[in-house]
């Protein structure tokens, strides 16, 4: 005699069975479990895992621990240490304390964790692995044939939503969050809902781990670590009560599910389903989606790789630098020689300023500097290239128009030094020079920097430099002063490691 499963559909299904008599987990000599009492449950390509009751456990449990594990389809799992005399076993027995309907007949039972039962002896003969079938059908064809064409993360939620209702799942909505590496943005939420025409993309800032919605949400339960959520919204589950579940029951929702979506980096996303079918989500229905997540995390992290790409790129060498690395300029050499105003601008005193003010202070006001700078260069037209120390390259390209990229340049270096004095302690010098430029890659063959090479770069540097000893907060060349009449003339001015004098006019 053998104890089989009878009932297991050729999609994803669930099964739980009684086991005729006694049933005894060894671990070596030790018996961790002995009873009449025992159930088996059957899961679509999973091993068959044996529970007993928790007054049939023979050795000493330790206090719930940390660990938790979410299934769509039994719940949330609990973990328990084994206290034995010479040993500890760590999150050896789990079991669902408020199962779901699919699995009511394990909830409160004890189950044992891979490992740490030798052996599960049953008297009334061994328990057989079903022959479970392949993974396949349209869901999976459309995953392998056509899903990769998708061009945005947007589009592909909208797909997934559409292919599960053609497939029979009444999916009412889906949200995906990724979290990103971006400065100002925590991550993206794109949020499907059936009828719209088009899905919401959200981008919350770093405020929202304080938020209430989120704190009381299950995606912040499910980033955590917490474990997934399933929530039949037509009944009182209070463990994975939240707020919004009151809101999708209002909108006729019926089923709720919210699983991670890993990347391959350890971090955890989150997915979530709504349902409005009147008998919420069938485990065949949820099979089909959480037996595909793994697959689907992979498309979204193929999209998120590019965003993450691009917004590093951008945050530490600028949009129009970032796009031409990510276009392929990423060999040592590559590049365009351009005609471009180069501004060079840094914090005056900072030497003393770091000396004086704590180191708080002084990096809120380096900080300013930065941020003040960055923002008058782009609102400019132009784009910062690096920080160095305490200083900025910016680049104006001119294209066609030098004389309006020398105002941009002039009217950049302006504003700044407006700014940067309504600031305590706040001072700056600015350079600015005209002329031809290498822009491009430059360095060894490991290590690559996206920079700007030329006289002009030289010069900014020297004239930032000149400000100090003139007692001008900016220095400009006459070709970056043009038709401007409000500046001093300071003649023609001997630069460090430039061959010949440069006329100068200091502002």
């Amino acid at each position: 005699m053998s104890i089989q499963p009878q009932n297991l559909s050729a999609g994803y299904a669930l099964e739980v069975l009684d086991i005729p008599g006694e049933v005894r987990a060894m671990r070596g000599e030790t018996v961790l479990a002995k009873s009449r009492n025992t159930r088996v449950a059957f899961e679509t390509r999973l091993p068959p895992v044996v529970y007993f009751p928790p007054e049939d456990i023979r050795v000493p449990l330790g206090a719930f621990t940390d660990l938790r594990t979410f299934c769509p389809f039994k719940g949330t799992a609990r973990y328990r240490d084994i206290l034995l005399p010479k040993e500890t076993l760590s999150n050896a027995t789990w079991s669902y304390a408020n199962a779901l309907p699919e699995s009511h007949r394990i909830e409160g039972l004890l189950a044992f964790s891979s490992g740490i039962a030798d052996q599960i002896l049953t008297e009334a003969g061994p328990i057989e692995q079903p022959n479970y079938s392949n993974v396949s059908g349209p869901l999976i064809d459309w995953l392998l044939r056509e899903a990769a064409f998708i061009q945005t993360p947007e589009d592909l939620t909208k797909a997934l939503g559409e292919k599960l209702r053609e497939h029979g799942v009444q999916v009412s909505r889906i949200s995906v969050l990724i979290w990103s590496l971006h400065p100002l943005i925590a991550g993206k939420n794109y949020l499907w809902t059936l009828g719209a025409n088009e899905v919401e993309t959200r981008t919350p800032t770093y405020e929202i781990h304080d938020h209430p919605s989120f704190v009381n949400s299950p995606l912040r339960h499910v980033s955590d670590g917490l474990g997934g959520i399933r929530q039949r919204l037509g009944s009182d589950y209070a463990e994975n009560s939240f707020p919004i579940m009151e809101d999708l029951r209002a909108q006729g929702a019926t089923d709720y599910v919210a699983m991670p979506l890993p990347f391959s980096d350890g971090r955890t996303n989150v997915l979530t389903v709504t349902g409005d079918h009147p008998n919420g989500f069938s485990t065949a229905n949820l099979g089909l989606i959480f037996e595909r997540v793994s697959v689907i995390s992979r498309f979204f992290e193929v999209f998120t790789q590019r965003e993450n790409a691009q917004s590093l790129l951008e945050t530490y060498v600028g949009k129009r630098t970032g796009a031409r690395v990510l276009g392929g300029e990423i060999r040592r050499g590559d590049g365009d020689e351009i005609d471009a105003a180069i501004m060079f601008c840094d914090l005056r005193h900072s030497t003393r300023l770091e000396e004086q003010l704590s180191k708080e202070a002084f990096m809120d006001l380096l900080n300013h500097f930065f941020e003040t700078s960055s923002t008058v260069v782009q609102d400019h037209g132009g784009e910062i290239l690096k920080f160095i120390g305490d200083a900025v390259l910016a680049v104006f390209p001119a294209g066609e128009d030098a004389a309006a990229a020398c105002a941009k340049a002039l009217a950049s270096a302006r504003a700044t030094m407006t700014t940067l004095r309504t600031h305590e302690h706040c001072e700056g010098a600015a350079g600015i020079a005209f002329g031809r430029v290498t822009y491009g890659n430059v360095g060894s063959q490991e290590r690559l920097d996206f920079t700007v090479i030329g006289q002009a770069a030289n010069i900014a540097a020297r004239l930032c430099d000149e400000g100090k000893n003139t007692g001008h907060a900016i220095v400009v060349t006459d070709e970056v002063l043009g038709n401007d009449s409000s500046a001093d003339d300071l003649g023609e001015l001997s630069l460090r490691n430039v061959s010949t004098p440069v006329h100068c006019h200091g502002i």
